[in-house]
């Protein structure tokens, strides 16, 4: 073969060995070019590139060495001498990106002086940056060259091999045909010598194609691609990975390859370089793999080309995928990721393991985001989107568990997806009955990040009927099924008119209805989300979809009363859809609020005229209270946010029968409240604490009353009353985003009356107050439709949300006050100085489409709960992990038996107490100064600790040591005072309940703890409708360990039951009476419930007959209040009443009287009755009932023989 022959065949195999890894790349040859052919070639290539990386093959063989000047050689024209090729030129015709690969000797002075070249380019960038007039800012820029790669065959200071036996350009053919090579280099090793009549020949002889895994040749190339990325993975850094093995195909290629020429050129004395430098690879175990599995493959190669056997395919994948089987048994903690992941993607292109390797890698993405963020890093993502085109059944449920993990933890992927019609897998799969309920969730929750903001999304699966399928699911059994079906629907149609109207032509919103009573809170919550999106649309509205919107507002009204804080913040979050979809309308709602705020003066508490509940009509000379003060110093609950709080103290009025309903006392009012939506910086609210109390409470006698009917103007009357309750609510955050809506609905209806005015920027000056007469004119003429805004004015700032709240500090700032009351900022404060989103300036008659749209936005950004995210992270965490607390070596489980053990240990104490009998009662254990007066006093049932609770804190005492353990808030306002306590879950991890007088409940954790603050669990409305009274009982509860039921009832003629697992109430017991109850116990074994009431009346309720019959008897053998009724939980389960005439009263609940009568001291204030032993503890008043000086307790002592001897004791004491 001639040279020039020679020449042109090596060039053509070099090309065709890169078609082999990259065949859709454009090649062309450059055979001993001259500098201007190189030139033009690499300046067309990088023109016709573009942005693309461009590869740049150098075979120095036959050429001198480059030089240390950066320089390699090339040939003139004649070819009769080499010319010098500088590698700054060759920088500039390549530009960036690029892959330079250099075979000759010293090698590596190219890759030196490469880099030395491109420092010097980076400082001129800098120059020409720094200094326009620089004669290099002149210039045409340098391209960067921090995006290429450069492969060498050799350090600076090293020749190439010169090996008979391998080829001259060992370094390229290890680059572009790895096996081939590595299989000659392995047959020239000693090891060889143990595989007997495998020769050099014999190896070109092996059958297959690499592009056919079933092949042998095929196969090794399988393996040889698995090994050198797990090589690489567990060797080099994370984004280095990424840049070189998953970015290119090509550079992954030669990458792979570029491990295989270290370990071989090594083995000659010769080190490839690259860059980036990548670590040593070639002692790596994995190595150690390869050469058993081309042993494998050779030893079966003289059998299969003499005699024609079958091919025994290699156990290298089935032994890699049981080594990451023994990883995942053993245990995750504290240990290095598992080398096997690549190899575990790469068994996903068999159908012989692929069933197995799913398994495996579901099982690796259960244990946590890091472990999915680990598979995606390794590549995972083209494999398990590829299996999506699988018809294979018994995949489905392998892939919707992986999705599902992935999406968790990235749902950016959801372009994908939808791009490769992957969508359509999981609609099928959804629709599928045959799948069990846990899958169709995992699918549902898949589905719901598919349309979650990405209208391509929403589009792909309305036309793949989504709504319908997840319609047909809303009724499922499985909860979680139920909870994200739910979640789907509200995504499909968030900001997507023809979803929306595909659900109301499949009546969607009325079938959701049903879940708003869902048993379950999550799914009551998602329910409420998916009705708050539906009306939450921004397409132009008709005459049907604004009823359907009022008939959807109207239903979620009933959620007000909800148990379940989640639930209440979707809800406020729901109607602020509302609010913002109308207005307009909500603004001439709130201003005829504010009219009757101004305009009508407050009822005062009632009276209790002996025992019975008689309300009070207003009184001129009502004391007002002060407005709630900050807590000082006082112990951080969850953050001192949340303690902060004032709006969540009033309760709810509701109305039924007719009755009028009347809330606690009026307050002052407040000159600071919480962050104002919708109003510039760092000013007050439209509508104050006090404000938005009178307005809530008036219009429960106002003219607005009448307007029941769910007519167009009751439906936005309702809806402000149910935000007005919401802002009352007892769980802060609840508290904080309605108070956001009404500010935002009160801001903008204030700023639209107030008169126009164009500001002088060099002063600040007051606007006169908005005129009542205005506003009534305007209110009339608009007869309930949208007041003009063509003149209105709202200046929101993007940073509102984040300023803090605390509605206990005076402000800063005096606010200016109206004649009539109302509380208005000055006009000119509206608009500051300095300009801010949305801001449109002082110009009042500019055009306010564009401020009322960024209102919207506004409102919809700052008014969100987060309810969906926090759903999702259930995806994201172990499901298939024992959960700690039964895990027998955790130390969660450990906690939980010692304090079984301690519980048994105390029972036993107990009852050697109560057998030996109580002898002395007047020894002082415990005497202290509390940092209130004690109004209720509870033990813990297992610890030596009490809760004293004063008007509004709660304080934790160890009464066999004498110490404080802790101090808190309780949250209550001042006006209201804490009636009750009781501790759930006495037995394990101990929550405490408490109830004040205005019907609301607060749950705490963490309590008596000095490792963590203590925490508010929930917090809601108990009784909706208590009657403020000068004496009454405030409110009683009795707690059901066994059922998780909480009995309440107070200053209400109803007995509610709440189900604390379901977080909503189940049954209101009528009390039959007009008088409060002052006492309740229940027993779970029987149903009963016992009553004590102010009239002196016992009765005894069954809550399982119907509401008319289940009052089974009632006993009015007291005269006087009933301080205390216990049902015993005992076999005979005897009823002991006290009243405050000292009689004790023993009732059978079979007999229509007592069965015994005891008489101790007359003057009771409170009592308590052991419920183990024969003990009675009670408190007298030797003084006047007001006195609230160191009172004289008096304790005593009621066995079965009669009375006991009387002992005196200091002790906090319930009054």
């Amino acid at each position: 073969m001639g040279p020039q022959k020679a020449l042109e065949t090596i060039g053509a195999n070099l090309q065709k060995q890169y078609e082999n890894w990259q065949p859709r790349a454009r090649y062309k040859q450059s055979l001993d070019p001259t500098v201007d052919e190189v030139k033009k070639l690499c300046t067309s290539l990088r023109r016709n590139a573009k942005e693309e990386r461009v590869l740049f093959h150098y075979n120095g063989h036959g050429v001198p060495r480059p030089t240390v000047n950066g320089e390699v050689w090339v040939f003139n024209k004649n070819y009769t001498q080499y010319i010098p090729l500088s590698i700054y030129d060759l920088q500039t015709w390549m530009g960036s990106p690029s892959i330079f690969v250099y075979d000759c000797s010293n090698a590596g002075l190219i890759v030196k002086s490469f880099k030395q070249f491109a420092l010097q380019r980076e400082q001129e960038l800098e120059v020409a940056a720094i200094n326009p007039n620089h004669p290099l800012a002149q210039m045409p820029l340098p391209p960067s060259m921090k995006n290429c790669i450069q492969l060498a065959a050799c350090e600076a200071t090293e020749l190439l091999p010169m090996i008979p036996d391998l080829p001259a350009d060992l370094f390229t053919s290890c680059l572009t045909t790895p096996i081939k090579i590595a299989l000659r280099w392995f047959c020239m090793q000693k090891c060889v010598s143990l595989v007997p009549g495998v020769t050099l020949d014999l190896i070109e002889k092996i059958p297959g194609r690499l592009n056919d895994r079933r092949t042998p040749l095929g196969e090794l190339n399988w393996i040889f691609t698995a090994i050198t990325d797990t090589i690489a993975w567990n060797v080099l850094p994370r984004d280095l990975f990424q840049k070189l093995f998953r970015q290119d195909l090509l550079v992954a290629s030669l990458f792979r390859n570029f491990l295989l020429a270290e370990r071989i050129m090594r083995s000659y004395n010769c080190t490839p370089v690259s860059s980036p430098r990548l670590p040593p690879t070639y002692m790596h175990a994995m190595w150690q793999a390869w050469d058993l599995a081309v042993d494998i493959c050779l030893s079966q190669l003289p059998t299969i080309i003499e005699e024609g056997t079958a091919f025994r395919h290699s156990p290298f994948f089935a032994e890699q995928l049981t080594a990451f089987q023994v990883w995942l048994t053993m245990g995750v903690e504290n240990r290095n990721p598992p080398e096997q992941l690549p190899i575990v993607l790469q068994v996903l292109l068999s159908q012989v393991h692929r069933l197995r390797a799913l398994d495996l890698l579901g099982r690796f993405l259960d244990l946590g985001p890091w472990a999915v963020s680990l598979a995606l890093s390794v590549g995972i993502f083209p494999y398990v989107l590829k299996l999506l085109q699988s018809s294979a059944r018994e995949l489905r449920p392998l892939l919707v568990f992986i999705w599902a993990k992935i999406l968790a933890v990235d749902s950016s992927c959801q372009a994908d997806l939808v791009k490769d019609n992957g969508h359509k897998y999981f609609l099928s799969v959804l629709a599928d009955p045959y799948m069990p309920a846990e899958h169709r969730t995992m699918t549902a929750f898949i589905l719901a990040v598919i349309v979650n903001s990405y209208n391509t999304g929403q589009e792909a699966c309305l036309q793949g009927n989504l709504i319908a399928i997840c319609l047909e699911q809303l009724n499922d059994p499985h909860p979680l099924l139920r909870q994200w079906v739910a979640i789907c629907l509200g995504r499909i149609w968030q900001n997507f008119d023809s979803a929306r109207w595909c659900g109301v032509r499949d009546s969607a919103h009325e079938k959701l209805y049903s879940l708003l009573s869902d048993p379950i809170p999550e799914v009551r919550c998602a329910a409420v989300f998916a009705l708050g999106t539906f009306v939450g649309n921004s397409a132009e509205r008709t005459d049907h979809s604004t009823t359907i919107d009022h008939n959807v507002a109207m239903m979620l009204a009933q959620l007000v009363s909800d148990g379940s804080p989640m639930v209440r913040k979707e809800l406020v979050v729901a109607l602020s859809h509302l609010v913002v979809q109308y207005e307009s309308n909500f603004c001439t709602v709130a201003l005829q609020f504010i009219e009757e705020e101004k305009n009508y003066p407050l009822p005062s508490p009632a009276t209790t005229e002996g025992g019975s509940l008689t309300p009070v009509r207003d009184s001129p000379c009502t004391p007002r209270l002060r407005s709630v003060s900050s807590y000082g110093n006082i112990r951080a609950v969850a953050t001192a946010r949340s303690l902060n709080k004032s709006l969540q103290n009033l309760s709810l009025t509701e109305e039924s029968g007719g009755a009028v309903a009347f809330s606690p006392g009026n307050l002052s009012t407040s000159s600071s409240a919480s962050s104002t939506l919708g109003s510039p910086e760092n000013e007050e609210h439209i509508l104050s604490f006090e404000t938005i109390d009178k307005m809530r409470r008036a219009s429960s006698y106002s003219s607005l009353n009448s307007l029941i009917g769910v007519s167009f103007n009751s439906v936005y009357t309702q809806i402000w009353r149910v935000l007005l309750h919401l802002a009352a609510d007892p769980y802060p955050e609840v508290s904080d985003l309605a108070m956001k809506v009404l500010n935002s609905i009160a801001y903008k209806a204030t700023v639209n009356t107030r008169p126009q005015r164009i500001l002088d920027t060099s002063s600040l000056t007051q606007s006169a107050p908005a005129s009542p007469t205005n506003k009534g004119v305007h209110i009339h003429q608009a007869g309930g439709s949208p007041p003009a805004s063509s003149t209105s004015s709202s200046s929101l700032t993007s940073d509102v949300a984040k300023q803090p709240v605390s509605r206990d500090l005076p402000s800063s700032r005096p606010s200016t006050t109206a004649p009539g009351g109302a509380q208005y900022t000055p006009h000119s404060h509206q608009f500051p100085r300095t300009r801010k989103m949305f801001d449109k300036g002082p110009d009042q008659t500019a055009d306010d489409a564009d401020d009322a749209a960024g209102h919207k936005s506004f409102v919809s950004a700052a008014v969100q709960t987060g309810f969906c995210d926090w759903s999702a992270r259930y995806f994201a965490q172990p499901v298939m992990k024992i959960p700690e607390e039964h895990d027998l070596e955790s130390q969660i489980r450990k906690e939980r038996e010692w304090r079984f053990l301690r519980n048994s240990h105390v029972r036993r104490q107990a009852q050697q107490v109560i057998q030996k009998g109580i002898t002395r009662l007047d020894d002082q254990i415990f005497l202290n100064r509390n940092p209130g007066v004690p109004s209720v006093v509870k033990f813990h049932p297992f610890t030596p600790c009490i809760a004293v609770a004063d008007k509004d804190s709660i304080c934790f005492w160890d009464w066999e040591k004498g110490e404080k353990l802790d101090y808190f808030h309780n949250g209550n306002p001042r006006y209201t005072r804490v009636t009750a306590m009781e501790y759930l879950n006495g037995q394990d991890c101990s929550l405490l309940l408490t109830a004040t007088d205005d019907g609301a409940i607060r749950v705490w954790k963490n309590f008596a703890d000095l490792e963590k603050n203590p925490e508010m669990v929930t917090a809601w409305q108990g009784l909706s409708d208590m009657l403020p009274t000068t004496r009454g009982a405030g409110m009683v509860v009795d707690w059901e360990q066994e059922t998780g039921l909480l009995m309440s009832s107070g200053d209400v003629r109803i007995v509610r039951i709440w189900d604390t697992d379901r977080e909503m109430k189940v049954q209101d017991i009528p009390t039959g009476a007009d008088s409060c109850v002052t006492s309740l116990s229940c027993d779970s074994h029987r149903s009963l419930i016992v009553a004590g009431l102010g009239d002196g009346s016992i009765r005894v309720y069954d809550r399982r007959m119907a509401l008319s019959e289940c009052r089974v008897m009632t006993y009015r053998e007291h005269t006087a209040w009933v301080v205390k009724a216990s049902l015993q939980k005992r076999p005979d389960g005897h009823i002991v009443s006290v009243s405050v005439n000292g009689d004790v009263r023993i009732f059978d609940p079979r007999m229509p009287e007592s069965v015994n009568v005891l008489q101790i001291v007359k003057g009771l204030t409170a009592l308590d009755i052991h419920p183990q032993a024969d003990l009675i503890a009670c408190l007298t008043w030797p003084w006047e009932a007001t006195t609230t000086t160191s009172p004289c307790t008096r304790w005593r002592s009621v066995s079965d023989s009669g009375v006991a001897q009387a002992c005196q004791a200091t002790a906090a004491c319930c009054t």
